[in-house]
């Protein structure tokens, strides 16, 4: 199944950028793009996209307001939305994801966590850019750290190996990151990710960082 995607973006040379990365995939491909923000609710309520990729600093509708319109709870025909922006605000990451936003991802990080976040915006994930995630999680409030015990146990079912990896994800990195950080490939990194998270029970890497910062993990690191 093909998904067809919404572009909304005040710059045409973004909008032309990320057309060119989400139309080279066989599996998607853009169905319009919208210079503002109203522009962009019209379009989405016409076209039905799978997928709306939302800048924030937009003409007359920012994209905050785009993304409630669209995925808050008071949407009619509620849209994924992806906001995808220069500035990495907290406010900005806070509020997008409370209106709805399936995911926040900057615009440096470049086409291929783009590609990971629309995908995973249509399984039903959360997607939020690596450099974001750390500095959330340390914004919360999270529980006295207690030390993760060598053996596994119930609370923690991951592997040696596993557990580095983990730490690595609740430092932001990709799985491009991890893999040269450990010496193993990409494709291997995101094979112990993916276990990682079946084990944890946990939908995406920034449950993975989450269990990190909860277990003392990571602020043992």
């Amino acid at each position: 199944m093909t998904t067809r995607i919404l572009i909304a973006d005040d710059q045409e040379d973004v909008r032309n950028g990320f057309r060119l990365i989400l139309d080279s995939q066989p599996d998607m491909t853009v169905v319009g793009e919208a210079a503002d923000g109203a522009e962009a609710v019209e379009l989405a309520r016409t076209l039905r996209p799978d997928v709306v990729i939302a800048d924030i600093r937009m003409p007359r509708l920012d994209g905050l307001e785009v993304t409630r319109l669209l995925a808050g709870p008071t949407a009619e025909h509620p849209v994924r939305v992806v906001v995808v922006t220069t500035f990495d605000l907290d406010d900005y990451v806070h509020t997008a994801l409370r209106n709805g936003a399936c995911g926040f991802l900057l615009k440096r990080s470049g086409p291929n966590l783009l590609i990971e976040g629309v995908r995973a915006a249509m399984a039903g994930d959360t997607l939020i850019g690596p450099q974001l995630t750390v500095r959330l999680l340390r914004s919360l409030s999270a529980p006295q750290p207690r030390p993760v015990p060598e053996p596994r146990t119930a609370a923690d079912p991951l592997t040696a190996r596993e557990r580095e990896i983990a730490l690595l994800v609740a430092r932001g990195l990709t799985n491009a990151e991890v893999g040269a950080e450990l010496f193993i490939s990409p494709g291997t990194a995101k094979t112990h990710v993916a276990n990682i998270q079946a084990k944890l029970a946990v939908r995406n890497r920034v449950g993975i960082a989450t269990w990190a910062w909860e277990t003392g993990l990571a602020g043992r690191a």
